[in-house]
């Protein structure tokens, strides 16, 4: 690589580090009258790395690159290239006031105030989509930037050949969940106590705190502000300790994959995460696979049982099938895995009506609750528990929530992968999750982005992504009681 492009290179990354520093304290520890100049910040960043990536000295510096980095950095600069700086720069700032209005609209739980916002960040999507181009619909050029070489029709098709197997799967589960009251564990639940668990566990599976740490949002997320930075955040409910702890071990997935990404390559896309569909499947495999098995247990509700004493009273077979109860939910985030990937369907679905043209942002409530009674037989009470839910609209972030059910399809078929190795199948049922996570580095984290996640997926598991495990992983857990 040559010295100009290198330095080049390392510009952009401490600008986009910092940018996430900006952005991750807006999230956490900002005061609401700070938004108005963050969005001005984020916006000069952001222009500031527009130019950068679509400069002559850019342009030039991709001949001295080789394989997938000079592949995936061309790419990058033939995307970026095709925006103008007043829309890189409009957006930045949109998003950034649009994020403050609709955490007020959530409290308010009121969509209208939030309309106007999410009006504009439709009209900058298909701005951006027009300028990129696309085969089928705009929904292939934003989806693209979540899910390298996707296309919206295959994962369409994807969704379309399992909703009936995910929808009876879900209506089993519930109905046989039926007897389990929804507050059975619920009680005291400190959130000292609730912090001292999230971080025991979340060490215990590999994530190094001299690297990253634990904070409080409303919204639960995973940023890297650097090599050596990765910041895990959750919420609490003071009388649900399982709320937290979950989010902590899904951001803890996530994390541990930035964690394990080539560092000295963290400017460059080998040093980078290939996909959110991948991102993703890191998540829910040790949310669910590990922090909803019984080894995971057997070791930890000891533990739990110290700290959250209304824990003490119950056997390990009463709490996993109060751990893995199933029932439909207005919340995504709260979601049980039987029935999680109804609320991608429906966000997929109003995601590409919007995108379209087919869907105007004044009915979104409405299309929204209609959808949500079909997939799950009852309405939001309101739209916080509606359309309102999810920061990712917000953030401009459209076309990233297929990559959520991409993820959990991806985690079933690594997790079966990994399970045919004997070490890692034999420590897992001791409780001992540090080869599982070796296995991941070793067939995902260590490979950044230098392949395509369906390479990735044939390379570690022996074929492109199959629903098939995933389906028979919910079957065997939620209708055959195999935890």
């Amino acid at each position: 690589m040559g010295g100009l492009m290198q330095e080049l290179l390392r510009e952009l990354s401490l600008l986009s580090s910092i940018a996430s520093n900006l952005g991750w304290d807006q999230e956490t520890y900002a005061p609401p009258a700070a938004v108005s100049f963050r969005a001005e910040q984020l916006s000069f960043l952001h222009g500031r790395i527009h130019q950068l990536r679509t400069s002559p000295q850019f342009r030039d510096g991709l001949e001295s690159l080789e394989g997938a980095n000079q592949r995936e950095l061309t790419h990058q600069y033939e995307r970026a290239t095709k925006l103008p700086q007043e829309l890189v720069e409009r957006e930045s700032s949109t998003s950034t006031l649009a994020k403050a209005a609709w955490d007020q609209a959530r409290k308010n739980r009121t969509f209208e105030p939030f309309a106007p916002y999410l009006e504009k960040l439709i009209t900058i999507a298909r701005e951006k989509a027009d300028y990129w181009g696309y085969e089928d619909e705009p929904y292939d050029a934003l989806l693209c930037e979540y899910e390298r070489g996707a296309k919206t029709q295959e994962v369409a098709s994807l969704f379309e050949s399992i909703e009936s197997d995910l929808a009876g799967i879900a209506a089993a589960a519930v109905s046989q969940s039926a007897s389990i009251a929804p507050d059975l564990l619920h009680g005291p639940a400190p959130v000292e106590e609730q912090q001292i668990l999230n971080q025991e566990v979340a060490e215990s599976l590999g994530f190094d705190f001299e690297a990253g740490r634990i904070d409080t949002t409303a919204h639960p997320f995973c940023t890297t502000l650097g090599p050596k930075d990765v910041r895990l955040t959750t919420r609490y409910d003071d009388h649900d300790f399982s709320s937290s702890l979950f989010g902590v071990m899904h951001e803890t997935g996530h994390g541990l994959y930035e964690q394990g990404l080539p560092s000295p390559d963290f400017h460059l896309p080998s040093g980078q995460a290939v996909s959110l569909g991948i991102h993703e499947s890191q998540s829910r495999l040790w949310e669910n696979h590990v922090g909803r098995s019984r080894p995971f247990w057997e070791k930890w509700l000891p533990r739990a049982q110290e700290l959250f004493v209304h824990l003490r009273k119950f056997t390990l077979d009463e709490f996993l099938l109060g751990i893995n109860r199933a029932a439909y939910s207005p919340i995504r985030v709260e979601a049980d895995e039987a029935t999680y990937d109804l609320h991608i369907l429906l966000r997929f679905r109003i995601e590409r009506a919007l995108l379209s043209g087919d869907l105007q942002v004044r009915d979104v409530p409405g299309a929204w609750n209609d959808l949500f009674k079909e997939l799950f037989g009852f309405v939001p009470a309101h739209d916080s528990e509606g359309c309102l839910q999810d920061i990712h609209w917000s953030m401009g972030g459209l076309g990233y929530f297929a990559t959520y059910s991409l993820g959990n399809i991806n985690s079933a078929q690594l997790f079966e992968a990994a399970m045919k190795d004997p070490e890692v199948h034999t420590n897992f049922e001791q409780a001992n999750f540090l080869p599982l996570l070796e296995w991941m580095q070793l067939h995902i984290h260590q490979h950044g982005s230098c392949y395509f996640p369906q390479e990735l997926m044939h390379q570690a598991t022996g074929s492109p992504t199959n629903p098939e495990p995933y389906l028979a992983h919910l079957r065997k857990r939620f209708i055959n009681f195999s935890q």
